[in-house]
């Protein structure tokens, strides 16, 4: 696992402790002994049936709000659904569906878990309580933000905030924008991050919400740190751990200790980095932490990693892998979450389609039996209809074949589709030198907050099909988009010698076209500046998923190639030391120093400013026709 993949897991955990703070359901470390033995008074009354019948609502209510253990809240919720079916009470179901479904993503059960809030929020909208849907959509854009569905959890944030902001629950409303603040840090989008955290943070403080202040410091250190700001990013993070401390508050403090650990390996303090990394395990391990306990294992098994002492790092990282394995897989879940591609829309429809030609053909065979029975000459009308009737279905199935099969090419390499379309499945493959490409949108996120989904959606899709051309005329192959990210590679599925000269002619050839679309007028669609990096290096290539088909690259030169993109400047072509190597013959480039990438250190970098002659760009030149004005026209 990189850094990078790291702190995305880290903040992951985090934002399930955020959610934990909002609603205050599962108070496991805080809870007092007075309230334990009020709740196991109470629970003993319940059991024995020492209450008036009127009372069974309020006591299961209570029971299910404030037990402490997990599967009891499970039970009473479950209790308290049933008794208020039974008594026709909406608003008590509706609270047991919540406390069902908060139980369940502490236990991580998020599939389950998505479908009792789900409930809940189909109750609060059938009985009109903008209060509690605005409760729910906080919840449910949790889970799909610990899902890694990014563009739902922003959507249901943004619900829940419209929600408050109506009815004027301030707290509420200032736990739906912390959070989407958070969400944002999840996707590595600190700027507008931190916009969501200085509304927040005055709300807290004058509600004199401890927790809240807390956590809202700490997320804006964890902000400063994806800015690159390190030393800010401590002193914010301190700041909230002591905070937290103070509060006895343990389960944000261990997730706090692991991200400062991951700030000082950053910047070479291996003693610092391990001593955070061990107390975050220690807290994690006195608290029963579970998914604390995994990350800062892995933690530790990384920084024994990098220290060269493998015997330790293996351990800790077995230590990882078993608490990593009792924590319920949430892959089932995001695939529900995620809208079926056009592929499986076919595969489906032709499934559908040959069953229901196989129904008509049964009839068909049942009419045309009984006709037989009457006149031969009926029997062979019956027999003629059915041959073109058959030879129609032959047509529309090879043609529903044909189909499939050209969507299986725009998804996969060509050889790659062959494979999987022989085996059922496609080996991994390992390349020793190809060339990766990533692009960014300058500004985007607070663009895109500006624009309509139909006026961004066009603007995107305007550059990226140029970016599709332009890839594909220099035998290149488009790996996927992300967001406004487009990322391409040179050298695969079939090895070159040239793959790196050929990216950075199309990477030239990318920022030619945004250049001239800025500056064109012909069109009212949004004008970006583009960041390109490139490196050069091993990769292993492969299909992954079983239902939803995509082939991607792993290694650590796609993470480089991230870092060559985010290091560089608007318009300009950044590469990497391996990549000028290759390229230096060919091109003219401009040293820019050693520059540090996260996670990375320093490294060198240049700006390609060009082709050292007209020849090389030839290729350029009779492959891609036309100008950037004339695709816009």
């Amino acid at each position: 696992m990189t850094g990078n993949d790291y702190r995305i897991s880290t903040l992951i955990s985090k934002k399930a402790c955020m959610t934990f703070m909002v609603f205050l359901v599962f108070c496991l470390e805080l809870f007092c002994q007075n309230q334990k033995k009020f709740i196991d008074s109470l629970e003993q009354s319940y059991i024995n049936g020492q209450y008036q019948e009127e009372e069974q609502l309020d006591i299961l209510r209570k029971l299910c709000n404030q037990h402490y253990d997990l599967d009891k809240v499970l039970y009473y919720s479950e209790e308290l659904i049933l008794s208020a079916e039974n008594l026709d009470s909406q608003h008590d179901m509706f609270w047991g569906c919540l406390q069902k479904g908060n139980a369940l993503a502490r236990k991580g059960d998020l599939s389950e878990a998505l479908e009792s809030y789900f409930k809940a929020a189909k109750i609060a909208s059938k009985e009109k309580t903008n209060s509690n849907l605005g409760i729910v959509s906080i919840v449910i854009a949790d889970v799909y933000s610990i899902m890694g569905n990014h563009n739902n959890a922003v959507q249901y944030y943004k619900k829940a905030i419209t929600i408050h902001q109506e009815n004027d629950s301030i707290w509420r409303l200032a736990m739906a924008v912390e959070n989407l603040g958070d969400e944002y840090l999840n996707v590595s989008k600190p700027d507008s991050a931190l916009l969501m955290f200085e509304k927040s943070g005055p709300i807290f403080k004058r509600m004199g919400y401890t927790e809240g202040i807390a956590m809202n410091i700490g997320n804006k250190g964890i902000a400063y740190a994806l800015q690159g700001k390190d030393e800010m990013a401590k002193d914010e993070i301190n700041h909230a751990i002591h905070m937290f401390e103070k509060m006895e508050n343990y389960y944000p403090i261990s997730v706090f200790l692991t991200y400062m650990s991951d700030l000082y390996l950053n910047q070479d303090d291996w003693d610092a980095a391990l001593a955070y990394a061990q107390r975050s395990l220690e807290l994690a391990d006195k608290y029963g932490l579970k998914e604390e306990i995994s990350e800062a294992n892995l933690q530790l098994s990384h920084l024994y990693e990098k220290s060269g002492d493998f015997a330790p790092s293996l351990q800790y990282f077995k230590n990882y892998t078993a608490y990593k394995d009792s924590v319920s897989n949430i892959s089932a879940v995001q695939q529900m979450a995620n809208i079926r591609t056009d592929f499986e829309v076919s595969q489906k429809q032709l499934e559908v389609d040959l069953l229901n030609q196989q129904k008509r053909n049964q009839r068909i065979v049942v009419i045309a039996t009984i006709i037989a029975l009457v006149l031969i000459i009926a029997l062979a009308i019956g027999l003629y209809r059915r041959y073109k009737f058959i030879d129609k279905t032959k047509r529309l199935i090879e043609k529903e074949k044909n189909r499939s099969d050209q969507l299986l090419l725009n998804i996969l390499p060509e050889q790659t589709a062959k494979e999987l379309k022989e085996f059922g499945k496609v080996k991994a493959k390992k390349f020793d030198s190809v060339s990766v490409l990533f692009t960014d949108f300058q500004g985007f996120t607070m663009s895109s907050e500006d624009l309509s989904p139909e006026d961004l959606v066009k603007s995107v899709d305007f550059y990226y099909r140029k970016f599709d051309e332009i890839i594909k005329s220099y035998g290149l192959e488009k790996i996927k988009t992300i967001g406004d990210a487009y990322m391409a590679a040179g050298g695969l599925p079939f090895p070159t010698d040239d793959h790196a000269q050929k990216l950075v002619t199309a990477a030239l050839k990318i920022s030619d076209f945004v250049n001239e679309s800025r500056e064109s007028s012909s069109t009212d669609l949004k004008r970006f500046d583009i960041r390109i990096g490139i490196h050069s290096g091993p990769v292993v290539a492969g299909v992954v998923g079983t239902n939803k088909f995509a082939y991607d690259i792993w290694g650590d030169t796609v993470n480089i190639a991230s870092r060559m993109e985010s290091t560089s400047l608007p318009g300009k072509v950044n590469i990497s030391e391996s990549t000028f190597d290759m390229i230096k013959d060919d091109f003219d480039c401009e040293y820019r120093g050693e520059i540090h990438a996260k996670n990375k250190g320093k490294m060198k970098m240049y700006f390609v400013t060009g082709p050292k002659s007209k020849d090389t760009d030839s290729h350029q030149m009779t492959t891609t026709k036309g100008s950037a004005i004339e695709f816009l026209q």
